[in-house]
């Protein structure tokens, strides 16, 4: 089983957001207070394989680092970035779903607008901004395996579209 997996972090790299797909189960979203090990752990339940983009260099080690969960050590890990680059295709995530034609709802926003969506929700109770803060991770992970079925030329059923949100 695999799991697609990206997190959204704070200015102050505490995570806001880890966003887990799953063919099985759809998007789960941990948010704020239901950012722990305990729920990382029940989301990832059977998975033996963690797919990430970057996540070498950032998702990982911001998990291990605030979670003190080592996902590296426990499952398996292909990194698309690393994929993408041996077959030519260099860039974020979002320069290469344009390239490739997969399209978001969510274009125009980024990695970069992440802190500040989270810091309008805890400031001021901004809905809209979480909203949009959760819609821009959801489809950071199925995007992630649409790009995958891509890039290994592989049949991809319709992503599960359905969301379930852990909070505290």
């Amino acid at each position: 089983m695999r799991a697609y997996l990206d997190i959204e972090t704070c200015f102050d790299q505490s995570i806001s957001v880890i966003g887990i797909y799953r063919a099985d189960q759809g998007t789960l979203q941990l948010v704020g207070g239901g950012v722990n090990d305990v729920n990382l752990y029940r989301a990832l339940a059977g998975v033996t394989t963690i797919v990430t983009f970057n996540g070498t260099c950032f998702d990982l080690p911001v998990i291990r680092k605030r979670l003190l969960a080592d996902l590296r050590a426990e499952y398996h890990h292909s990194d698309l970035m690393y994929v993408c680059r041996k077959r030519g295709l260099r860039g974020g995530l979002k320069v290469i779903e344009a390239r490739l034609g997969i399209q978001r709802a969510t274009a125009g926003i980024s990695g970069w607008d992440a802190p500040r969506l989270w810091q309008r929700y805890e400031t001021y109770g901004d809905a809209t901004a979480l909203a949009t803060l959760l819609h821009y991770n959801q489809e950071d992970v199925v995007n992630l395996a649409v790009l995958e079925a891509l890039i290994n030329d592989e049949a991809l059923a319709a992503p599960r579209q359905d969301v379930t949100v852990f909070s505290a």
